[in-house]
């Protein structure tokens, strides 16, 4: 299904995507409705699946358009964060409706002051009364800001009595006051993911869209963040990686070389690059779904494995991309 999508609308809608830096709205849609329960459970209506499909998925998507692939990716991170602790009312307002493919949510946990250390939130969250929650604080790049349906955030504990680095994790639905979208990055490359930087200013939420309990921040950053983002992220820049060397194989396929009829395909050289970027691609997809299958089933070192599949398949993607233009 990920494939039929890629082909029939992602790859359309990619190259104005790009160079216009517009959200893919079409694309989108088209994910959502298809697989947007994919990391949803089967009791809530979604196709109860994990990381490997995750990564699978998005090798599928990357290949056709790089932005729309990690726009869908952060909204399958979102969806495991909400359904990894999901109460039945959590279950019913988010879990529910994304499976239905009727909402899309994302993640917001990086922050001006912390850079890549996400898992260190500044942004505050105090209680008010004896149901609400007060969130007040910046995120950076939130991807598919001002389109998706509701923000998963992390937060620091304040107010009194509250112990120091107390971590939380909520989920605030778009609609809720207090939101202020900062301008749009304007990056190099996935410049469709509409990333920006979010003001929350006394925000307050229902103290029901906690996820957890107080403190399981850093919980749901190993457990769950860690390693989706991972493989969303791997699975686009794999993506990337394989639409590059089946482009550059179809140019050497056409083009001809100096002596008649002779293919540049058929020179030696040419074919010893072509084959050293197949084992490239080969092999860095391997590590991938290993490393997924090992995070599922629980394996000591799986964290090591997600992390080194996604430091090995962005580079793979770099000399891929730059052997391919080469070629």
């Amino acid at each position: 299904m990920a494939r039929e999508i890629a082909e029939e609308v992602l790859a359309p809608e990619a190259a104005a995507v790009d160079e216009e830096l517009r959200w893919p709205e079409k694309g989108m849609a088209a994910l959502r409705a298809g697989l947007g329960g994919l990391v949803v459970p089967a009791e809530c209506g979604g196709m109860g699946h994990g990381l490997l499909a995750v990564a699978q998925v998005g090798e599928a998507t990357g290949r056709a358009c790089a932005s729309t692939s990690i726009c869908f990716g952060m909204h399958l991170v979102g969806s495991a964060v909400i359904a990894a602790k999901a109460s039945r009312r959590q279950q019913e307002h988010y879990l529910k409706p994304i499976a239905a493919g009727e909402h899309l949510t994302t993640l917001a946990l990086s922050e001006p002051g912390t850079g890549g250390e996400f898992w260190l939130p500044q942004t505050r969250m105090e209680r008010v009364g004896e149901s609400r929650l007060r969130l007040t604080g910046a995120k950076s790049f939130v991807t598919n800001a001002g389109h998706a349906d509701s923000y998963v955030l992390s937060t620091l504990a304040a107010g009194p009595g509250k112990p120091p680095g107390q971590f939380s994790c909520t989920v605030v639905d778009a609609t809720v006051p207090g939101l202020e979208w900062g301008p749009p990055w304007r990056g190099f490359g996935m410049r469709g993911n509409a990333s920006r930087g979010l003001e929350l200013r006394g925000a307050e939420i229902a103290d029901w869209c906690l996820l957890g309990e107080e403190g399981d921040e850093i919980w749901y950053v190993f457990n769950v963040v860690a390693p989706y983002f991972l493989m969303a992220m791997a699975g686009t820049y794999l993506g990337v990686a394989a639409a590059a060397l089946e482009e550059a194989r179809a140019h050497l396929l056409r083009h001809k070389g100096a002596r008649a009829g002779r293919s540049a395909a058929g020179q030696p050289v040419v074919q010893h690059r072509l084959g050293t970027m197949w084992a490239r691609v080969e092999r860095t997809r391997r590590l991938i779904y290993h490393a997924a299958v090992e995070a599922e089933i629980g394996a000591p070192e799986a964290l090591l494995g997600l992390a080194s599949a996604k430091a090995e398949v962005a580079e793979a993607a770099e000399a891929t991309v730059n052997d391919a233009l080469t070629l």
